[in-house]
């Protein structure tokens, strides 16, 4: 998806716009991969290869944290892999929940099975999904892409507050240089920050 005027940086969305493009999508797997995405900060291309394990008990109960194994999250720049859990808020713990209920997931597979059984959706499809569900929501010049969650996520977090040492942890950026380029500030925060001065 083109990203007009951003620099190639995806758009930082608002809980509206998340809403907004979530209830374009028709498969409720797609709809959850963008819960998930939305409330852990996890890049897209991991979020499709959780395995059921990594988010719910054999009961079926959404786990205290999802963990996102390092085999399935993108390497950084020196080539290492690192496991990441992020505590579950209370309302993708809700999501998750009523998931479950639907379509009880095998434990020993991954969440969210593409066009096999036991093999994630590919990124591209859930991509091509994502296009499709901005396209009828309207927003597609708005520079939205698969990375515009986890964006969403660190800049969400900066502006209520969180430390950026904490959101580092978080998000699992080694770098903090490579974090804050994430962290969207707007003109209304600046004249905010100089206002305090």
């Amino acid at each position: 998806m083109p990203k007009n005027n951003r620099s190639g940086q995806a758009t930082v969305l608002n809980d509206a716009e998340y809403l907004t493009i979530k209830n374009h999508f028709v498969n409720p797997k797609h709809k959850l991969i963008v819960d998930v995405a939305w409330w852990t900060g996890e890049r897209m291309g991991a979020v499709c290869k959780l395995p059921v394990k990594a988010v719910f008990d054999v009961k079926g109960q959404p786990l205290t944290h999802i963990t996102f194994p390092k085999v399935i999250r993108k390497a950084s720049p020196n080539g290492e892999r690192k496991t990441r859990q992020v505590p579950v808020h209370k309302n993708l713990r809700a999501l998750l929940r009523e998931y479950w209920q639907l379509h009880k997931p095998d434990i020993n597979n991954c969440l969210f099975p593409g066009s096999e059984e036991n093999v994630p959706i590919q990124l591209q499809s859930f991509d091509d999904a994502l296009r499709r569900a901005i396209s009828k929501a309207g927003m597609e010049s708005q520079g939205i892409s698969t990375h515009s969650f986890r964006r969403s996520f660190i800049t969400k977090l900066a502006r209520k507050g969180i430390a950026v040492s904490k959101i580092q942890k978080l998000t699992g950026h080694a770098d903090l240089k490579v974090l804050s380029r994430y962290i969207e500030v707007s003109d209304d925060e600046l004249a905010e920050a100089i206002a305090v001065l």
